[in-house]
């Protein structure tokens, strides 16, 4: 009895060794590697690239894989699958059977293993290639359990062209992952691996069509569906997509990719909703643009520095736009884009207050003279107005106060990424752009005008960190950005009254090279650079023209509602007064001492002094300490007349710089009392320049049968160069000299200054007019 069982037991045990040897002797091959994808926060598909056998095949999960689907395919291909150890011997006799029949191979009888099989190591289609793809189906369920294989099958099936698994399938020619089909889509792609090349729906949807409701049927027939769920199914028409991949975002998808070589799932924090609308918007843009031009778009949100929206170029591969180059990382001049910083900064160390008083004047004596973008000057102009209309001089008297190596300083420790010259030797042309950096990180930097005055790098993917670094103070970010936070409409001159709540500047590099417009509202910082990759001059096209458009469509397209950020403790409101910029109650600015008043935000309730055009030694002061006699004219202490009474004054005085912009009765000459004649310690202690040629607060009329008039002035007192200013814009002198020839061709009223190189001025007003 023993003997009868013994050798049996033999022979299996003998077969178990043979199959252990022929499987590590012929051990199965490896799933070939699937393509990389990209994906948005949402698991939506960004951009793709091909594994390295040129497939697209993407990897998914059992649980991804609507149930739908895996319901079609078992019902169609294989009902036993769950049961039999790789091959089904009755499938196998039924399909020979059925092909003996019809005289021609209308069944395979292979089961699902079995196909993995082939599709893990192909076989000849002969007899022996047969018995060779039932042995590695054996295999196969010798190694994995039936939840793997069919894993396999959903990752490996072809789908036509260079279609690899399921997702690959439905991404390409449904727009959509394999965890949506319908059950009309289910069933398509179900019967698709069986001929992928000539049921192909993009190629042949008649066919697809016909292939796809014989599946369809046989699921009513089998009793799985009822009737009304096959006829809804029937109806649904084949359309499907060209098999190609999408590009959202193409370029941060491939940055990251080339990141991460080993990686095949890469997860962003994209908006794929935003970002396909952001690209729409983008492609009408450029419409309009130079075909050499490119352009560079990134939306953050401010809560967390997620990157939602990221367009790198304007014309994704283009080659005369160099559609390669990621325009976000690229270095480049900010130009003005670095003020806001500088003003905060200044806020921060007690400079200024929002209506500060700065100086749009000509900088005589100074080593450094910038000019304006217009090359025009405004005379005395609030912070507000300065970075509202981002003035370049009285930027550079703030910074010239508050250091250039502590701007620089400041933008390096909260992380902004900076090259050139002005980082190692820093100067005040730091905040004009003589430093470079990228898009990328100027967004981060200015995030922190919404978060309370915490900058950091922005963040692309889930994992990335979320580090902040302080920039500035909540009190100086909120000021800022409430000063950036002006109607665009508004400014131009146009109709617009509505809540606006994007603080928004503008910069333009040497050369009009590059253009910016950066925007920071309570939710987003959006981030736009336009301009020529290779670092071409783009003429006339300057960041208020040619960014900022394009910024203020996608902050619509963010659709954000006008919810303003809220004031810190640490703001108050104020009124203020000019020349001396301190506040109203102040003592100085009794006795006719406030000559303009502002409402000014204050930042930790302090409102300091006007500052001097230059941090020098030599500053003047603005508040003038007068003895007068009883007709009010100025005496010395030492040169009174026995008996006689002298008073004291304190006269608040405009910055000399200022003169030639100023009301004729805030003029120093008005302001202050001349000395009695008496009085010689005095005498001469004002220089007198004085303009002749026209008398102040005339009239003058053009001459019948002329089209311009010329008038010869002349300076009296003057020293050294100069510099004549017609309605606060320069004119040029053609002739040396304290002579000067003023030409008129329009009415109007005008206001004439002139200044000397050691800084003295005289100024007038009149009035021309054309003969009728």
């Amino acid at each position: 009895m023993k003997r009868r069982y013994s050798v049996p037991l033999v022979g299996i045990v003998l077969l178990l060794v043979l199959a252990g040897v022929l499987d590590r002797a012929f051990p199965l091959p490896q799933p070939p590697a699937a393509a990389v994808r990209v994906l948005a926060a949402d698991g939506e598909l960004l951009r793709a690239f091909a594994a390295p056998d040129q497939t697209w095949r993407y990897s998914i999960r059992p649980e991804q894989v609507a149930p739908v689907y895996t319901e079609v395919l078992l019902a169609y291909e294989d009902r036993g699958f769950f049961y039999h150890p790789g091959i089904n011997p009755l499938a196998i006799v039924r399909a020979a059977w059925q092909n003996a029949r019809a005289g021609e191979v209308v069944s395979g009888g292979s089961t699902l293993s079995m196909q993995v099989a082939g599709l893990l190591d192909p076989y000849p289609r002969t007899l022996v290639g047969k018995l060779r793809q039932a042995l590695r189906a054996l295999q196969l369920e010798w190694h994995y359990s039936k939840a793997e294989i069919l894993t396999l099958y959903y990752n490996l099936a072809p789908f036509g062209g260079m279609l690899s698994g399921v997702e690959a399938a439905s991404q390409h020619y449904f727009g959509k992952p394999a965890g949506r089909l319908s059950d009309a889509e289910a069933a398509l792609l179900v019967v698709l691996p069986q001929r992928p090349s000539d049921w192909r729906p993009d190629r042949y949807p008649q066919r697809a069509r016909q292939a796809r409701d014989k599946v369809l049927r046989r699921m009513h027939a089998l009793g799985l569906w009822s009737e009304t769920r096959v006829e809804a199914a029937l109806r649904e028409p084949v359309a499907a997509l060209p098999p190609q991949p999408p590009l959202l975002a193409p370029l941060l998808a491939r940055r990251l990719q080339q990141a991460c070589l080993q990686c095949r799932d890469i997860p962003t924090l994209i908006d794929a909703s935003l970002q396909r609308r952001l690209q729409h918007l983008v492609g009408r843009y450029t419409r309009g643009m130079n075909e050499h031009q490119s352009l560079a778009v990134m939306v953050v949100r401010n809560r967390d520095r997620a990157v939602r929206g990221y367009v790198g170029a304007a014309r994704f591969g283009d080659r005369l736009s160099q559609g390669h180059v990621d325009m976000t990382r690229a270095i480049r001049s900010p130009g003005s884009a670095l003020k806001p910083f500088a003003y905060a900064m200044a806020l921060d160390r007690g400079l200024i207050h929002s209506h500060s008083m700065l100086l749009d004047t000509p900088r005589y004596g100074l080593r450094y003279r910038p000019h304006n973008f217009t090359g025009g000057f405004a005379g005395p102009v609030t912070v507000t107005d300065a970075l509202q209309r981002s003035l370049n001089l009285p930027v550079v008297q703030l910074v010239e106060h508050l250091g250039a190596e502590r701007l620089v300083a400041g933008l390096h420790n909260s992380g902004l990424a900076m090259q050139g010259p002005g980082v190692t030797d820093p100067s005040s042309a730091v905040v004009l752009g003589a430093v470079g950096t990228t898009l990328e990180s100027l967004v981060g930097r200015y995030t922190a005008f919404a978060r309370g005055g915490l900058a950091g790098d922005v963040r692309l993917r889930p994992g990335d960190p979320d580090q902040d670094r302080w920039l500035m103070s909540p009190g100086a970010a909120w000021i800022s950005w409430r000063i950036l936070a002006q109607n665009p409409w508004r400014a131009l001159g146009q109709v617009g009254e509505s809540s606006w709540v994007l603080g928004w500047k503008t910069g333009t590099s040497y050369g009009y090279r590059d253009a910016w417009a950066i925007g920071v509202s309570p939710e987003w910082t959006i981030g736009v650079w336009v301009g020529r990759p290779d670092g071409s001059p783009s003429p006339g096209r300057h960041g208020r023209r040619t960014a900022a458009p394009l910024l203020f469509q996608v902050h619509a397209l963010l659709g954000e509602t006008g919810v303003p950020l809220p004031r810190p403790e640490s703001v108050s409101r104020e009124t203020v007064c000019w020349p001396l910029g301190t506040r109203l109650d102040h003592p100085h600015n009794r006795n006719g001492n406030c000559l303009q008043q502002h409402q000014a935000w204050l930042l930790d309730n302090t409102a300091p002094s006007t500052l001097a055009q230059a941090p020098t030694a030599e500053a003047e002061p603005l508040l003038r300490r007068v003895w007068v006699d009883a007709t009010g004219r100025a005496r010395a202490p030492g040169c009174r007349a026995p008996g006689q009474h002298l008073s004291m004054r304190q006269i608040a005085i405009w910055p000399v710089q200022a003169e030639p912009w100023l009301k004729p009765q805030w003029q120093r000459q008005q302001r202050l009392p001349g000395p009695a004649d008496s009085c010689t310690r005095l005498n001469g202690t004002e220089v007198p320049i004085r303009i002749t040629g026209i008398e102040n607060g005339s009239r003058i009329q053009l001459p019948p049968g002329r089209r311009v008039l010329e008038v010869d002035l002349q300076v009296h007192g003057s020293q050294g160069r100069l510099n004549w200013y017609l309605n606060g814009e320069p004119l040029e002198s053609e002739r040396e000299g304290a002579f000067f020839t003023l030409k008129l061709s329009r009415s109007g009223f005008y206001h004439l200054s002139v200044v000397d190189s050691h800084g003295n001025t005289d100024a007038m007003r009149f009035t021309f007019e054309k003969a009728l």
